[in-house]
């Protein structure tokens, strides 16, 4: 016998340290007495008789009458459908007690519980993410279309416009009012100042009712928000978050319709378009 034997026996038939190396120990030696099995186990005498009595109980184990009384270890197979059985009286003896308690557990808590559901507002995600190109560009695309009140874009240098210009020209021409906040070119490279330029240029040409104006600081994220309201309940963002470290490949962009936070994104834009931004000066030399 090892002590893995016992350890592996006392886990299957759900028994406890003494038990399981009584038992295997029986099995071992076949026939003896509750003071030899205690000597040849190490188990104290003092606790024997209660270890053979509880291996008894459980049918893996018959008693021998006698002066002294001996104990002997049922066959190995008989010993598992014994365990079997156990189990399943045990499983029908908690199956009783969790009926017998059903009843009045369900009363007491069952309609608290559909109180509680009724008064829960399912959640709404605050946003979900996309790839930037493509993926972001589609979504940007989709955010002019559903637009009907406002549409207010934070870009650098709005370098991607001729990607959207399809539905931004729809838009426009849908008399949705549509303000660009481009980051002042102080702050750009001299290639994203060129962009900008190019961009300027064509949005003053073809689309003169859109408001134009420079960031004097820095932008923390940039994006397109359309149709926020102060009652929390209409609008839709995308935005991307500055990353200067990251590849844009490798970025990704959150779109939301959470009301409550496409009002915080407007209000962030209302802020600076207001107090920390100028207009862009047409008669200004965009060459450089």
């Amino acid at each position: 016998m090892t002590d893995d034997t016992a350890e592996d026996l006392g886990e299957t038939l759900d028994l406890r340290e003494y038990e399981a190396t009584a038992l295997t120990q029986l099995l071992t030696l076949g026939r003896t007495t509750a003071p030899n099995l205690a000597e040849a186990t190490g188990i104290p005498r003092a606790r024997i008789y209660d270890v053979l009595d509880t291996l008894s109980n459980a049918g893996y184990v018959k008693e021998i009458p006698g002066r002294p009384k001996e104990y002997e270890a049922k066959h190995p197979e008989t010993i598992l459908e014994r365990a079997v059985e156990n189990r399943r009286q045990s499983f029908e003896s908690a199956r009783e007690e969790i009926d017998s308690f059903r009843e009045r557990f369900v009363a007491e808590f069952g309609p608290v519980y559909e109180r509680a559901s009724e008064d829960v507002t399912p959640t709404e995600d605050l946003f979900h993410v996309v790839d930037v190109g493509e993926p972001s560009e589609t979504e940007t695309r989709r955010l002019y279309g559903s637009a009907d009140e406002e549409i207010a874009v934070i870009t650098k240098s709005f370098a991607y416009f001729e990607s959207v210009r399809p539905a931004f020209e729809a838009a426009y021409d849908s008399n949705v009012p549509i303000r660009v906040l481009l980051l002042d070119p102080d702050h750009l490279s001299a290639e994203n100042r060129t962009a900008q330029a190019d961009v300027i240029e064509t949005l003053q040409a073809g689309f003169p009712d859109v408001a134009l104006r420079y960031s004097e600081k820095a932008l923390p994220w940039r994006g397109t928000i359309v149709d926020p309201s102060m009652d929390y309940e209409t609008g839709e963002a995308i935005m991307l978050v500055e990353e200067k470290d990251v590849p844009l490949s490798m970025r990704q962009a959150a779109v939301t319709e959470n009301g409550s936070f496409v009002a915080g994104l407007g209000r962030y834009f209302e802020l600076i378009w207001e107090y920390d931004s100028k207009p862009v000066d047409e008669d200004a030399d965009r060459s450089d």
